[in-house]
């Protein structure tokens, strides 16, 4: 089965943070003996039986892009200019479809890499993020991907569950829409993780630095983590001018091994009150896989996989924040909910070959195969 995927975002090796989870995702499916996958993505380190189909010319465009901090960034950040590069983007995707005619099927990460799909009625799998649906509040975005999914079979893909409704509603009556979580890496089930007991408790923040990814944080932290019975312990890139208070530990970008040794094991638990569109954050299940407890603020992309005081606690305030990090600061407690969400974890999500696993059922579908 010939697969051609396609993504905007792939890390250059496995310890660059940008995409990552694409570079679990293309191993994974290339492990599946029934696929021949072809890759056009940001070069970057590709598994053994994966092949890279981008140009020279696209290889070179793709790695200024990542630079730049991807294809939403740059248009958050730069100017007018800016609104061009989604134009030449989709120019070389729709390049992409036409020199490599001979797929079985696609594999399109994020819809609007589906907007250049050539008319040759071949099947697609789309998938989706919690960012891609403001695409659909876009003028004439709904209608140009109607467009392109008639007359082929698609099934479109969201990570996660609550993006459904608003799915079925733009593209029911031509598309299944058949929610797909990513799956987590096995070294994240693999971890021990030490009895929260001695102070200060350490509280970690993965994110990249943005001020609806960050939140109410630093207001509703900044009062109970002065006493230096607790420490916030800040992670990821700097992709909006976001003042750090000085009590804040920032420690910038981390690797995933960074994570998995020298932080998640000896860690209260993991808070994110991020205001962003989200699908369903990965760190997230990463953290639940660590048996790491999770603070969360109370949206559908949080409460889909935070069970309010089963695998972690929901706040919508201060007095709920505060209250939330006392009572996971017992160790009976912190343990309790650390173990639910590693079984949650398990059950509903599993690894990256669990993923693949769903993918290459849903292609199969499509082309019609058992």
């Amino acid at each position: 089965m010939k697969v051609l995927f396609i993504s905007t975002s792939y890390p250059r090796d496995v310890s660059d943070w940008r995409g990552i989870f694409m570079h679990h995702l293309v191993a994974a499916l290339v492990r599946a003996p029934s696929i021949r996958l072809n890759v056009w993505a940001p070069p970057g380190e590709l598994p053994d039986r994966a092949k890279s189909v981008l140009s020279r010319d696209d290889a070179e465009w793709l790695a200024a892009l990542m630079a730049a901090g991807g294809i939403s960034h740059l248009m958050r950040s730069g100017g007018w200019r800016t609104w061009l590069e989604p134009l030449r983007l989709l120019r070389k995707i729709g390049g992409a479809y036409r020199a490599n005619p001979d797929q079985d099927i696609y594999h399109i990460n994020w819809l609007q890499c589906a907007l250049p799909l050539p008319r040759n009625r071949k099947p697609a799998l789309i998938t989706v993020l919690g960012n891609d649906l403001k695409l659909l509040k876009l003028p004439f975005m709904r209608v140009m991907l109607r467009r392109v999914m008639k007359k082929r079979r698609v099934a479109i893909c969201p990570n996660a569950d609550w993006m459904r409704p608003a799915l079925e509603a733009a593209f029911g009556d031509i598309a299944e829409i058949c929610p797909v979580p990513f799956g987590i890496n096995p070294d994240w089930y693999a971890i021990r993780r030490e009895p929260v007991v001695a102070k200060p408790h350490r509280w970690l923040v993965v994110t990249r630095l943005t001020a609806n990814k960050l939140g109410p944080l630093f207001d509703w932290s900044e009062k109970f983590f002065a006493d230096g019975d607790r420490e916030l312990h800040l992670f990821g890139p700097m992709q909006e001018g976001v003042q750090v208070p000085d009590w804040v530990h920032y420690h910038g970008p981390a690797t995933p091994e960074q994570l998995l040794s020298e932080w998640f094991p000896g860690a209260c638990g993991l808070i994110t009150l991020s205001r962003h569109a989200e699908g369903r954050p990965q760190v997230m299940l990463e953290a639940m896989a660590s048996s790491l407890p999770i603070i969360a603020s109370r949206m559908p992309a949080h409460a889909e996989i935070v069970f309010d005081g089963e695998t972690g606690l929901l706040c919508d305030d201060t007095d709920s924040y505060v209250k939330a990090l006392l009572v996971l600061e017992d160790k009976l407690i912190n343990q309790r909910m650390g173990e639910a969400a590693r079984r949650w974890a398990t059950r509903e999500i599993g690894t990256w070959d669990d993923c693949a696993n769903r993918y290459v059922q849903i292609y199969q579908r499509l082309l019609g195969s058992s």
